[in-house]
Formats: structure tokens, C-alpha cells, sequence
């Protein structure tokens, strides 16, 4: 819609643009610096965010950049999550079938495990999504399934990935016994201004059009509007594109990007 007006071969602010492209702030360099050594080592790693800051963009980064041949990847995101379907969504992604009762695939699970770690020389990576919806029992379970060998080995690499709350709900007492089990923290804060112009140039750049269409007082305008969050950021610059483009204007300013904010936002 907006692509051929301003001569664009990729359009800039999509939620799934490639992964070579993706803007790295310094905090998200660390975070993935930090994800990667909880690969290698088999640890666990929780990731937090406020809604919007990057956290999917992280793990698509982070599973992008882990060789296919030395790592086997285990993805769950399920709000309701229980114990037993907690077994099962990770013995079906492992083509086995789950035994009905939670100990019993618990002891699938970790069989599985040994084989791919002794046999294939892999590290298996286990993302939780969503996390901090899940209910304690289902975080007690997954507590008790890196128990093993009298804690001098960790079966695979675990991270939970879920917003602010998450960190919060794991500072209660009550799952002391989970958080002290946790070996890295990685949160992902909102970008500040300076990052927010260099994440615009950076998508306008992995778009192959002009680079130059919006003033520094509009991003100033966009970074009051989305507080920093990619999200919002993606989804104001968008509006605004296509508000420019069906007028006509090759330039995008602080007025027009607080038009956009008045009149073309949900």
C-alpha cells in the first residue's frame, strides 16, 4: 500500500522481518549473549519484558543463531498449561507418545533426554512462553523435573519467557525453592529515545527505500506515544506511512505523526 510510494523492496515495521535484520539494542546483544550461554551450559533462564518490549523477537533471534546439529529446540506457549500437558507437548515435539501419568512421562521425558544428549550429542532447549500465566503447580513440576542426579546435572536448558509479572510471582516465598533454582535473569527493557531513532533507521534501512521520511521530531513524537515499546512503535510508524503515502508526502513530521495519533488509531 505504502511500499511502492516510498520505493521500499521490504516493508520495515512487520513483527517477522528476517532475523539478520532485526535491530539489536545493547540490552538485547546482552540478553542474547546470556541466552546463548544458558544453551551451551544447560542452565536455567528466565526472560521478562513489558508487553511489546521484544521478548518473542528475542527467542526468534536466539533459536535463529543455534546450530540445527549440536541443539535440539522444545517451544511451548499455552496459558493453561498443566503438568501432564506440560509432558506431553514436549513428548510430542520429540515424536514420542506420553504415558498418562505424570510421573511415568516425566521418566519418558528424562530417557529422551539422555538419548539425545549421550547418543546424538545434542543439548536440548526447552522454551516456555507465556509464562508467567502458568499456575505454581505447573512451575513446581517443572522444578522437579531438573532435579536429577542429586542436582549435579541439568537434563537440558530451560527458559521461561513471560512479561514483568513473571519475576514478581517468583519473588513470592511461597516459590523461593524455583527462583533459587534459577541460574540467569535476562530482562528486556523499553528502548529509550536514542534507541527508538536508531530502531526506526534501522527498519528503514532493511526496507531498501528512502531513509530519510521521518523527522527527529516526529520519532521524538512516536517515542512519546509507544514509551519505548517496539510494538507500538512498529504499529504507529506503519499508520503513518500509509497516511503519507495517500497524501502524498514523501516526509513524515511531528504534526502529522500526532494527526495519525488523533485520527487513525484504535
Amino acid at each position: 500500500m505504502y511500499e511502492p510510494f516510498f520505493e521500499m523492496t521490504n516493508t520495515p515495521f512487520r513483527n517477522d522481518i528476517d532475523t539478520d535484520a532485526l535491530y539489536l539494542s545493547s540490552d538485547m546483544s546482552e540478553v542474547l549473549s546470556r541466552l546463548e550461554y544458558a544453551a551451551a551450559r544447560q542452565l536455567f533462564a528466565v526472560v521478562t519484558a513489558d508487553v511489546g518490549c521484544g521478548k518473542s523477537t528475542a527467542i526468534r533471534r536466539f533459536t535463529s543463531k543455534l546450530s540445527k546439529e549440536n541443539y535440539e529446540i522444545l517451544y511451548l506457549s499455552d496459558s493453561k498449561l498443566t503438568p501432564r500437558w506440560f509432558y506431553k507437548g514436549l513428548l510430542d515435539q520429540l515424536g514420542i507418545e506420553s504415558k498418562f501419568y505424570r510421573g511415568d512421562a516425566r521418566r519418558q521425558l528424562h530417557q529422551q533426554l539422555e538419548i539425545i544428549h549421550g547418543i546424538y550429542k545434542k543439548h536440548v532447549v526447552t522454551i516456555v512462553d507465556e509464562a508467567h500465566l502458568l499456575a505454581k503447580e505447573t512451575l513446581e513440576e517443572i522444578r522437579f523435573l531438573l532435579n536429577t542426579k542429586m542436582d549435579s546435572h541439568q537434563p537440558m536448558s530451560l527458559i521461561l519467557v513471560g512479561q514483568n509479572e513473571l519475576w514478581d510471582k517468583l519473588k513470592l516465598q511461597h516459590y523461593a525453592a524455583i527462583r533459587q533454582r534459577i541460574d540467569l535473569k535476562c530482562e528486556i527493557p523499553q528502548y529509550d529515545l536514542s534507541q527508538t531513532h536508531e530502531y526506526i533507521a534501522a527498519h528503514l534501512s532493511y526496507s531498501g527505500g528512502a531513509k530519510e521520511v521521518f523527522t527527529d521530531k516526529a520519532i521524538d513524537e512516536i517515542y512519546r506515544y509507544s514509551a519505548g515499546s517496539a510494538r507500538a512503535i512498529n504499529k504507529l510508524c506503519t499508520h503513518a506511512l500509509i497516511y503519507a503515502a495517500q497524501r502524498a508526502k514523501k516526509l513524515i513530521d511531528d504534526h502529522m505523526i500526532r494527526e495519525v495519533i488523533a485520527g487513525e488509531l484504535p
